[in-house]
């Protein structure tokens, strides 16, 4: 029995590696080379970035998933996985088949009012509480809806009420599926490329007669007229187009000069030299439209061929945030960090009864979290690269980062007390800050170009980076002092004797046995001093990481002030994220006078660390929803329910930790000190 419990560890690091081996392999394409099409670059909110983020930027922002369901599943058969269409594959379906685009259920809408305003409640498909329109479903009503997200538009955000923000969001939506829909070629279009045969040959007569017409001569009016369709056609593309597609012919003139399709098609009826991306791009889209997989691929390999010798960092750039979006690094460690939170828990409640098994729980939860932080390392790491940034530039990133930094904190503790304890930390909030991290980036590209005040390498290196560690330990003592509270009012565990040292949980007692009162091994006063207790230990914890907060959070203050200097020309103003900030320092120097005061014991010290979740969380997110100041760059009005729900939760944990220590089950006297029983680390006994 113990041989195999020495085992589980091992099994469920294999399993999770195995998977994780499969997702970073290399995929074949399908009859499309779709993939290929994928990696292809374009230029788009200021950044070289391929088709693929293009569309799954997009869909976040319309469906609020990365990918299109195209097959209905019940919610019961958990086993089934969907068929599915990968975000290049519906960009590439909505600019070349948007009639068939046009009947996918990607438009989310769940808010009552609306849905009752539209007449939408006996349509669309629900799915888990959300109800999800296709556009043939909403054509009639766009405008409607925008003319309604037109007049909220005009409101301050802080002004709409959810309603209008609501109405203002699908309008949105709408309109950028209509600006993809006229990417590479004119709604409707079935053949654009023999459409722009014509016109090219057309359009020498065209241009004849427009200059008769000029000069007041007779002209002939059939000329005109034969381009003149497929000239609004490019007109309207060049007007609404969204991704720039089309890059500049000289890339050592002007290589950031990307036009959208019909903008370079327009300097093309002008010069009447077609770009050779143009043609390519135009033959994918005719290609795919009248399903020829044969003639697609090779127009996705000459566009490539033709990019390689002029644009190689832009192909290498289209490639690499493919593989980033592909791999999918931050939701494969978020789901490895929820089992090892799982695990870890389990571990913690079976100290007392079946050590051995708790033992075993605890390592597979700790090989987990190096797991998943490996994972979530390689996925912090490549976003750096392809930003070439440090790590945190917007609140996106800053939940990734903090993440990150309470992950390593985690595993050092438990590295210090092999509890389980650590690895519940490091879990716990990877796997909260990185759903956090996934509702940010529903508003879209979470790699756009940074403010002015931003762009500065050095700066993001240290004033940013320094303040997010900050965040990181304040959150890690918070949870740790939540942990202290639920298990001293739920359990009796904060009694349970451990090794000062860290080597090991000591169920058993020393030679002499246990002592009644504190449930501590007796013998020797040397020998009691080996050891103490798990709610002791907790408290060293908090105080600790409170110390390391305190330190990185008041050196990110005078960091903070020299950048202020260098870039508004004064050290401090009183901006609500500059007092966010200061809060930070102010409430962890608070804790730690309060104890060195003798002020509080362990009890108040850990009431004084979960309100520190609150001041941080208030810093983090609660100044930016202010919308004033220099800081407001970050505003999350959606986020403001749940920055409530958090700061609700932690008042209730608080109060539990108010409560009379009668109350506390691990300060009954009354009640009999947790049994006896051999302990192991590594599969060998702690010595008495």
């Amino acid at each position: 029995m113990k041989r195999l419990l020495r085992l589980v560890p091992w099994l469920f690091l294999a399993l999770f590696a195995c998977e994780i081996i499969v997702v970073m392999m290399p995929k074949k394409e399908g009859q499309y080379h779709t993939r290929a099409f994928g990696r292809l670059p374009v230029l788009l909110n200021g950044r070289i970035q391929p088709f693929d983020s293009v569309a799954r930027n997009s869909l976040l922002q319309i469906r609020s998933t990365g990918d299109v369901p195209i097959e209905q599943v019940p919610s019961w058969k958990f086993w089934h996985h969907p068929k599915k269409l990968r975000s290049s594959e519906w960009l590439l379906e909505v600019m070349a088949r948007p009639d068939v685009a046009d009947t996918r259920p990607i438009f989310l809408i769940h808010h009552s009012d609306l849905l009752g305003e539209l007449k939408l409640q006996d349509k669309g498909i629900a799915r888990s509480g959300l109800r999800y329109y296709t556009f043939n479903e909403l054509k009639a009503l766009v405008p409607e809806i925008s003319e309604q997200g037109r007049k909220a538009s005009e409101l301050k955000t802080e002004q709409q009420s959810t309603f209008q923000k609501q109405v203002t969001k699908l309008a949105n939506a709408l309109s950028l599926y209509q600006r993809l829909k006229v990417t590479l070629q004119p709604e409707g279009s079935a053949d654009f490329g023999r459409e722009m045969a014509v016109f090219w040959q057309n359009l020498p007569a065209a241009r004849v007669a427009a200059q008769a017409s000029e000069s007041g001569k007779e002209f002939d009016k059939e000329a005109l007229h034969r381009v003149s369709k497929t000239l609004g056609e490019i007109q309207q593309m060049a007007q609404f187009g969204y991704p720039l597609v089309a890059p500049p012919l000289d890339p050592a003139a002007a290589r950031n000069q990307w036009v959208n399709a019909g903008t370079s098609l327009m300097e093309s009826s002008r010069t009447g030299e077609v770009h050779p991306a143009l043609t390519n791009l135009i033959a994918m889209a005719t290609a795919y439209h009248q399903e020829k997989p044969d003639d697609f691929n090779r127009a996705v390999a000459d566009y490539r061929a033709w990019l390689a010798p002029g644009f190689p960092k832009e192909l290498k750039k289209g490639e690499a945030e493919f593989y980033y979006n592909d791999v999918k690094s931050f939701l494969h460690a978020m789901i490895i960090y929820i089992f090892a939170f799982v695990l870890a828990c389990g571990a913690l409640l079976t100290l007392t009864t079946t050590p051995n098994v708790s033992e075993a729980l605890r390592r597979s939860a700790f090989y987990l979290v190096i797991l998943a932080g490996v994972v979530h390392t390689f996925g912090l790491v490549f976003r750096m690269v392809l930003e070439n940034r440090p790590p945190v530039t917007n609140l996106y990133s800053s939940a990734i980062f903090i993440g990150w930094g309470a992950m390593v904190l985690g595993l050092i503790l438990e590295r210090v007390y092999r509890v389980g304890i650590g690895c519940i930390v490091a879990s716990l909030t990877g796997f909260i800050t990185l759903m956090i991290a996934h509702n940010l980036a529903l508003g879209g590209d979470t790699m756009e170009m940074l403010r002015a005040v931003l762009d500065t390498n050095f700066w993001l290196a240290t004033h940013v980076v320094v303040i997010t560690l900050g965040y990181s330990s304040t959150f890690a003592a918070g949870l740790l002092a939540m942990v202290y509270i639920c298990l001293g009012v739920f359990t009796p565990l904060l009694r349970l004797p451990i090794a000062a040292g860290g080597n090991a949980v000591a169920l058993a007692a020393s030679k002499g046995g246990r002592s009644a009162a504190g449930g501590m091994p007796a013998g020797s006063v040397s020998e009691r001093e080996a050891w103490t207790t798990l709610g002791k230990a907790l408290s060293r914890m908090v105080y600790g990481i409170v110390c390391f907060a305190t330190l990185f959070s008041f050196i990110d203050t005078v960091l903070g002030g020299i950048w202020a200097d260098q870039s508004w020309g004064r050290f401090w103003g009183w901006d609500p994220k500059e007092n966010g900030a200061l809060l930070i320092v102010l409430w962890n120097a608070v804790i730690l006078h309060a104890r060195w005061g003798g002020m509080v014991r362990d009890r108040g010290i850990m009431n004084l660390a979960v309100f520190g979740n609150i001041v941080t969380s208030f810093s983090w997110f609660g100044v930016n929803m202010l919308g004033i100041g220099l800081h407001s760059y970050g505003f999350m009005d959606e986020a403001f329910k749940w920055l409530m729900i958090f700061i609700g939760s932690q008042l209730l944990v608080m109060a539990a930790g108010l409560l009379p220590l009668r109350l506390w089950r691990s300060f009954r006297t009354e009640e009999t000190p947790p049994p006896a029983a051999p302990a192991q680390t590594d599969g060998k006994p702690v010595p008495a």
